[in-house]
């Protein structure tokens, strides 16, 4: 891995531990879990995808060769956990820092599999996998249908169209801040218009 990628990767891990553990808080919070199971929720959601990617492409678990993942995680969990118990925090607050989550995540998932030399197929999907399947764990934990199978605004496709443009301009012999930035701002502007102007998928529908 260079260390340019190796730079992208390690700073959009752990922003989007941290997005994402905020978001789980958020989540878990209007179920009134307690702390214990707050922090749960935060662990499995924000380490969750990633883990599996480094299981599929033989990588070491970031999580457990670099502790920083895992503390940057618990202190999003706590810090958010107390603000919430002193201020009211719109519920709109919740997805939008999971759509800053699931940008950096799949940012990160796609510099992972490249530094990997995965195929450009295989890159695609692992970014989706890391910013995806996190949300897909809290939201069961949290019994919420997850926001991935839900036929509402943008989700997962907006993480593969994000990481297929990222392939494209790394291909395109671009270095890995360019992509990174142009990978990751697709999805997250592509997530945001989605929520604000309800972009989505056609719904399959059965003829009778």
């Amino acid at each position: 891995m260079t260390p340019q990628i190796e730079a992208w990767v390690i700073g959009a891990s752990i922003a989007g531990v941290a997005a994402q553990g905020a978001a789980a808080v958020l989540e878990a919070g209007r179920r009134s879990f307690d702390l214990m199971g707050v922090l749960v929720v935060a662990l499995a959601a924000s380490l969750g995808g990633g883990s599996l990617r480094d299981m599929l492409l033989d990588r070491p678990v970031f999580w457990i060769a670099d502790q920083r993942y895992l503390l940057a995680a618990i202190v999003a969990a706590l810090v958010t956990f107390c603000v919430a118990r002193i201020w009211r925090l719109p519920v709109r607050l919740f997805v939008i820092a999971d759509a800053f989550g699931l940008a950096l995540f799949t940012v990160a998932g796609a510099q992972a599999a490249i530094a990997s030399q995965a195929p450009w197929l295989v890159v695609s999907l692992m970014g989706v996998m890391t910013g995806a399947a996190g949300g897909l764990v809290r939201d069961v934990l949290c019994n919420q249908t997850p926001l991935i199978m839900l036929s509402g605004e943008l989700y997962a496709s907006a993480s593969w169209l994000g990481a297929l443009l990222l392939v494209a301009v790394h291909e395109a012999g671009f270095g890995p801040d360019v992509a990174s930035m142009t990978g990751g701002l697709t999805v997250l502007g592509l997530r945001l218009g989605a929520m604000r102007y309800h972009w989505h998928l056609p719904v399959f529908s059965a003829r009778e």
